[in-house]
């Protein structure tokens, strides 16, 4: 049977708290599969079972601070037309009318490195660098131009044939220690013309897979040794390669700088928004571990006004994440010719903290706390000492998340 924190003696309570620790550690949705986040974790623990709890603080704390100070960097490069604005809209979830979209057209509108913050990271931009070889911008003094120490990674962007300045541009990116992506835009428009000219024996990845071949062809000709190449429509992100390319460039990042990456992406598949949850899941962890080692008195059954104000926030900023929130489903209704009424009818968070005559908040919070034991089971089912509010939270992720990929589904559906 287990034991509840408050009544251990003090000297075996660090003990208990490591032993309950390493049991959620072992939990991959904690993200435990990172080496720097197990490289911490086991200082965490070492101080724990030594009983040095003043040592855990500052390690989680400084996890904690790194997950939220996370700087990520994009650079986007092409000639006049590639599509790297719709790219950077398309990116971070903008429509081009939208006030802080970029600029697109069919004239030249990148002159300037310009950056565009994400809308819900700030610490996320994306900069429209001109093109290499342009009036001012010589490929001799292009990358010093652009301050190229900025920039965590390139993505080269063509929608026809990449250039000799563009395999220039990699191979420097290449000399000076960073990574880049070459990224063959508007294979929509592509396939739709093949289509209407070739009806009867169109087939579209024979389509793709001559786009691909001329790309890389090219890009060997012109001085690239095993080249990759990206095909998407930044109009159907989903679609072709661009979850390729997410993959590639999260295996690439820093643990710290991959979660944020991961936070920054459009809600367009289900395994990102898996790869969302188990990023905010771990943060939420990482609070209930901070609380659990400076606390000395148990969780009692009350959740306090500050306590519900805080649960509120947080679930606003989750449904925000995982476009869920008002604003999002007013566009998804617009665009799906759906009342608003309806669309929310598909989804549960809306209603989580809606109370009945019968119940307050604080009973209807305590509630979902205890469904979250029930069903995932975990650290108080055998007695630790995490603050419900904290469980609580991930109830609210999971409603939220599962909202977002019902979405996509009907989404979907629609489209069809």
């Amino acid at each position: 049977m287990g034991h509840s924190f408050s009544s251990l003696p003090a000297e075996e309570r660090p003990r208990f708290l490591a032993s309950n620790m390493i049991h959620e550690c072992n939990n991959p949705s904690t993200g435990g599969e990172d080496s720097l986040f197990q490289a911490r974790i086991i200082l965490i623990r070492s101080a724990l079972q030594e009983g040095r709890l003043e040592e855990a603080v500052p390690i989680i704390s400084k996890m904690i601070e790194d997950m939220d100070n996370a700087l990520l960097n994009i650079a986007l490069t092409g000639e006049s037309g590639a599509g790297k604005s719709t790219f950077i809209n398309a990116f971070r979830g903008v429509g081009h009318e939208d006030e802080d979209a970029a600029s697109t057209g069919v004239v030249e509108t990148t002159t300037n490195i310009t950056f565009y913050e994400h809308p819900e990271l700030p610490n996320v931009k994306l900069w429209d660098l001109p093109g290499i070889g342009t009036l001012h911008f010589k490929p001799e003094s292009y990358l010093e131009q652009v301050n190229f120490s900025r920039y965590d990674f390139f993505i080269i962007i063509s929608s026809s044939r990449f250039r000799v300045n563009d395999a220039k541009l990699a191979q420097k990116i290449r000399e000076m220690g960073k990574k880049f992506y070459f990224v063959r835009t508007k294979v929509d428009i592509d396939l739709n013309n093949e289509r209407r000219s070739k009806p009867r024996t169109f087939k579209e990845e024979n389509v793709l897979q001559m786009i691909r071949n001329n790309c890389l062809q090219h890009l060997q000709k012109i001085g690239i040794e095993d080249p990759k190449v990206f095909l998407i429509s930044s109009f159907e992100l989903e679609s072709y390669d661009f979850p390729k390319l997410q993959d590639e460039l999260a295996k690439e990042l820093p643990e710290h700088k991959r979660r944020v990456f991961f936070l920054s992406l459009p809600n367009i598949t289900e395994d990102i928004i898996d790869q969302k949850k188990a990023s905010i899941q771990k943060r939420i962890w990482l609070e209930a571990l901070m609380t659990g080692t400076k606390a000395s008195v148990p969780f009692v059954g009350v959740i306090k006004e500050d306590d519900i104000a805080q649960l509120k926030k947080r679930l606003i900023n989750y449904q925000r994440k995982f476009g869920v929130d008002d604003a999002s489903l007013l566009k998804i209704s617009q665009a799906s010719n759906k009342p608003m009424e309806e669309v929310k009818a598909l989804i549960k968070s809306p209603h989580l903290l809606t109370v009945t005559r019968d119940e307050s908040i604080s009973e209807r919070l305590l509630k979902y706390a205890e469904v979250y034991f029930s069903v995932n089971g975990g650290l108080v089912a055998s007695g630790f000492y995490f603050r419900k509010s904290y469980y609580t939270h991930l109830h609210f992720l999971e409603t939220v998340a599962n909202d977002a990929k019902i979405l996509l589904s009907k989404l979907w559906e629609t489209s069809v």
